[in-house]
């Protein structure tokens, strides 16, 4: 999956706008596009950025093969000109994006590809889809890791995931955004995300007696034993049972880094009873793991209730975000380049919130005199913000609401990835974007953090900015 080359995944259209672009002669012309979004997903205040790797690793491996070329010539629909234009394809523009880990906001880029018209159009579908993706699945962990309060999250879902992609990658984006694991094996291999697992209740049927599932597993893994106790009677058999395995096996072993895990029941009941249980049999390092059918609002009310909880594995609600499954990235041009200048260019749209904001960008983070971040600002591409003047912020959704920072530190959120086709970023380690997005999420105010009615976090427009983007609204009318 690493050398994944798949040019065929793409919408047709973009095709046939290339084809367009060839035959017109504007195939060279360099334009830029943004990748945004317009809403965060579950109406919470922030998304968390994930996906860079895999479309960094697109954009450069991209080829096409006589294949491709064989099977777009069966359509009878595009140009011996483009198919040969295809044939020689190779990237050469240049991509800037905010660095994975990243809290991010509605409306401001979050990549922007700077390349000539063709090679811009192709990408689009393969962006989009990846970076929306693992954003909503990111998105969605940082929101269940947080209500977990410290307490550690598996990621339990590949076999509820969308396909082979969505369970292999939906780990990646879920250990960034903080959960400790997955059950997907495969994602430990490939992407380095811990997998971890114990039993199902088919090993414990197998068995003559609950008893001796319990105490086979526990001989076969003595370092980190975790027994499912509810197969029969959890309290009855399943937690007695568990017990008499841990002192008969383990214990004399020296082993105390144990687990039971429950995968149904009255939770908040059933861990306290368990507590009770094994603390009185002098267990008081044995651990309780629950899974099923968990999200964050229910993990917080559990935990509201009082359940004596230590990690929970989060499955089909995790790896489908199955509350609010889509994060509506768009993939918008933004300007052209026309005899050396950069000319910014609109989307008008009768929704207001679909249209677009103009130019070649880049956006800052606004941190307070505490390091706390305040509003994110996107500028021109050639503007600096001197820090040693007061800056003037408003909302471009309501312009009269006006704030004059004083004291203040900035910082640019986009870096330069791809430079005339070539990797010029070093791309991180997965443990580097884990620890940058937790560093990341400690910059944010908790009402930003809120899951219901979090408190608004402004992404502000320059005036440079909002004067280009306002002339061009007039200049469309006339």
């Amino acid at each position: 999956m690493n050398d994944r080359n798949i040019p065929l995944l793409c919408d047709y259209y973009e095709y046939t706008m290339a084809n367009g672009y060839v035959e017109n002669g504007l195939q060279d012309r360099v334009v830029y596009f943004d990748l945004f979004f317009r809403t965060v997903p579950d109406k919470g205040g922030f998304a968390v950025l994930a996906g860079l790797e895999q479309l960094v690793d697109y954009i450069l491996n991209l080829r096409f093969s006589e294949s491709d070329i064989e099977f777009l010539r069966s359509k009878n629909t595009f140009s011996e000109k483009f198919l040969e234009y295809l044939r020689n394809f190779r990237f050469t523009g240049d991509v800037w994006a905010i660095p994975e880990g990243t809290p991010v906001f509605p409306g401001e880029p979050l990549v922007t590809i700077r390349a000539p018209i063709a090679q811009a159009q192709i990408l689009e579908t393969f962006a989009l889809l990846t970076i929306n993706h693992q954003t909503l699945i990111a998105t969605k962990a940082s929101r269940i890791v947080r209500a977990a309060d410290g307490r550690t999250v598996l990621e339990f879902g590949s076999r509820r995931a969308q396909g082979t992609d969505a369970a292999i990658l939906g780990a990646r984006a879920a250990y960034i955004a903080g959960c400790g694991g997955t059950a997907c094996t495969v994602s430990d291999k490939w992407y380095g995300v811990p997998a971890s697992g114990t039993m199902a209740h088919s090993w414990v049927m197998m068995f003559d007696s609950e008893l001796e599932a319990f105490k086979r597993f526990c001989e076969l893994y003595p370092d980190n034993a975790t027994l499912l106790v509810d197969t029969y009677d959890t309290l009855n058999s399943g937690i007695p049972n568990a017990i008499r395995a841990f002192k008969e096996v383990l214990i004399p072993m020296g082993k105390t880094r144990f687990a039971i895990r429950l995968d149904s029941g009255d939770f908040a009941f059933l861990t306290k009873k368990a507590r009770k249980m094994l603390d009185d049999a002098g267990l008081t390092e044995c651990k309780i793991v629950v899974s099923n059918a968990l999200d964050e609002f229910l993990i917080k009310d559990l935990l509201g209730q009082g359940a004596i909880i230590d990690s929970f594995g989060v499955g089909d609600n995790l790896i489908t975000s199955h509350s609010d499954p889509v994060l509506n990235g768009v993939y918008k041009l933004v300007a052209v380049e026309q005899d050396g200048r950069i000319v910014p260019r609109i989307k008008i749209s009768d929704n207001v919130e679909k249209i677009t904001t103009p130019h070649f960008k880049k956006p800052y983070r606004i941190y307070d005199r505490c390091g706390k971040a305040v509003a994110d600002l996107i500028c021109v591409h050639d503007e600096v913000i001197d820090t040693s003047k007061p800056l003037g912020l408003f909302d471009p959704k309501a312009v009269w609401k006006k704030k004059v920072m004083k004291e203040y530190t900035v910082r640019e959120l986009m870096v330069k990835v791809i430079e005339n086709g070539d990797l010029v970023y070093d791309l991180p380690p997965i443990d580097e974007i884990r620890d940058h997005c937790r560093r990341e999420m400690d910059t944010l105010w908790e009402e930003v953090k809120r899951f219901s009615n979090p408190h608004g976090y402004y992404v502000d427009l320059s005036q440079k900015l909002w004067n280009c983007r306002t002339d061009l609204i007039k200049g469309s009318k006339q």
